[in-house]
């Protein structure tokens, strides 16, 4: 009985590998979105609390998504093991829990949009209820003839019509059925890159921005081993968004419409944006699930079209005060006219470090608002611009409890020496970096062992909303000792002891570190 269990169980997890293997190769016809793993995953992050998400963030980092996706395959592995115990018991109940796990897929699918996204989980369902039963039949055929025992005849042992029939039926069905799973799963893997438009960001060019970013001065970069680069590359720019599959976007279909409380609404091609004047800064982005001392921050140079400019096309009507911006992948973002209105490189961007934005970061374009956190400004896969008020509607991050305006928090971090790191007694290097957009660092001091604040060396500043390395030398003798950070902005305000989770509005507090002096 305890074989027939475990076949069972085994007949489940098939069945499922063949569902999801199949819905993968549908969802290659009608789009990716309709896979049932990425389905769930994406109705999972939008019905998850905040404080769980903010959990996810801070324990897996940038690997949050997988942690999702893994999480959620080994639940279905368990469900689909069940499903077989219970097919073996009685085939209606296998089908009916077979049915349930087509249920939560189609559901899911709706919540996202609907349409042909419930296909894929309605053909792998079918394809899999059908696996399902040719299993059953077979490990039953098999059970019935251990039960008869040696006294059915000497086939029994082995023969033609025997239990070792039964068996290499029940291991050819499987093998098929594990077949059937992985080629379809890995052929509608391979035909899903039909959706990629990286060939079509590949043949983008930009143009050369008709006002160009600052020369960065010497000095920026102090170049100490450990320390952040003051220029982040594209590829280790930090990524948070609630997207288990990053959007593609085509620049040939791509639109920008401007709408809501303006005198002429409008709308803007990929390729009629290229041809406007556009904008070069250097602007460090923060996101506000950014732990005190975290990496969730960048520098980059960003080339786009100045946003106040697109405002001003449409005629911004008296009483707007909120830009409430949508992406293709259904994210709104609420920003504050009075921001993008005031002066500062507020951008449509089209570049990064002077390539096409990358798909993963918002191509073929996104908003950048220096001085504001992520959540309200930096708007990725953008196509369209509401002028309303924060009274009228709220965005996505909003309706879960966040600040409807969020300027980005006076911080700094040490990067060198590593939290726990041993290093050796005499002259040692502190250094980090320090960031307030929008007013820029003034100053940064190093405290150690709660001792007096020592002001630290700042690097050249690249301008007000970037961040700002800096170092600090320390005479340090042997023992356990602890290093803490703070920041002072141009406009003089000292960065808060004060410690604060991200939810509301961003985190604050002074990093700190602890290292032994050896």
């Amino acid at each position: 009985m305890a074989a027939v269990m475990k076949t069972s169980g085994l007949a489940g997890l098939l069945t499922g590998a063949v569902a999801l293997g199949v819905a993968e190769l549908t969802a290659a016809v009608t789009g990716p979105n309709g896979a049932p793993v990425t389905a769930v995953g994406e109705t999972a992050i939008n019905l998850t609390p905040v404080p769980v998400k903010e959990f996810a963030i801070a324990h897996f980092g940038t690997h949050d998504k997988a942690a999702l996706v893994a999480g959620i395959l080994m639940l279905l592995a368990a469900f689909a093991a069940l499903i077989g115990v219970l097919a073996v018991r009685r085939l209606a109940y296998g089908l009916a829990a077979l049915a349930v796990f087509a249920a939560v897929g189609v559901a899911a699918a709706v919540s996202q949009g609907g349409g042909l996204n419930v296909v894929p989980t309605l053909a792998g369902t079918a394809v899999a209820a059908a696996t399902l039963v040719l299993m059953v039949r077979a490990i039953r055929g098999t059970a019935r003839r251990e039960i008869a025992g040696p006294a059915g005849g000497p086939g029994l042992a082995g023969g033609p019509g025997g239990k070792g029939l039964e068996r290499r039926r029940f291991l050819i069905v499987g093998a098929g059925a594990a077949a059937l799973g992985v080629a379809a799963g890995g052929l509608g893997n391979a035909l899903l890159g039909r959706f990629s438009v990286a060939s079509s960001r590949a043949a983008v060019r930009l143009p050369g921005p008709a006002v160009p970013a600052p020369a960065v001065p010497a000095g920026t970069d102090l170049r100490i081993p450990g320390l952040t680069p003051f220029m982040t590359s594209n590829a280790s720019f930090y990524r948070v968004d609630t997207d288990l599959v990053v959007p593609q976007v085509s620049p040939e279909t791509w639109t920008l419409t401007i709408d809501g409380m303006v005198d002429r609404p409008v709308e803007l091609t990929f390729a009629e944006l290229l041809k406007m004047p556009l904008t070069e800064a250097d602007i460090t982005l923060v996101c506000v699930s950014n732990q005190v001392g975290g990496t969730y921050n960048g520098n980059a140079t960003w080339l786009g079209v100045p946003l106040a400019g697109l405002l001003r096309r449409a005629g911004v009507r008296a009483g707007a005060d909120q830009v409430l911006s949508a992406a293709t992948d259904g994210m709104t973002i609420s920003t504050p006219v009075a921001a993008i209105m005031d002066g500062r490189n507020a951008l449509l961007a089209v570049g990064m470090n002077g390539q096409p934005l990358p798909v993963a970061h918002g191509f073929p374009a996104r908003m950048i608002v220096p001085g504001l956190y992520g959540y309200v400004s930096a708007t990725k896969w953008v196509t369209k611009l509401t002028l309303t008020t924060f009274a009228r509607q709220k965005a996505y991050w909003t309706q879960r409890g966040y600040s409807a305006q969020a300027p980005i928090k006076t911080e700094s971090r040490i990067d060198v020496p590593k939290p726990l790191s041993q290093v050796n007694a005499g002259r040692i290097t502190v250094a980090g970096v320090a960031w307030a957009p929008a007013k820029g660092i003034a100053k940064v001091e190093v405290s150690a062992d709660n001792g007096p604040w020592q002001k630290a060396t700042l690097a050249a500043s690249g301008g007000i909303d970037t961040w700002r390395q800096w170092m600090w030398g320390w005479d340090a003798r042997p023992g356990l000792h602890n290093l803490r950070v703070r920041a002072t902005d141009n406009s003089g305000a000292t960065q808060t002891p004060q410690r604060a989770y991200p939810v509301p509005n961003g985190a604050s507090g002074w990093d700190s570190v602890v290292v032994t002096v050896m």
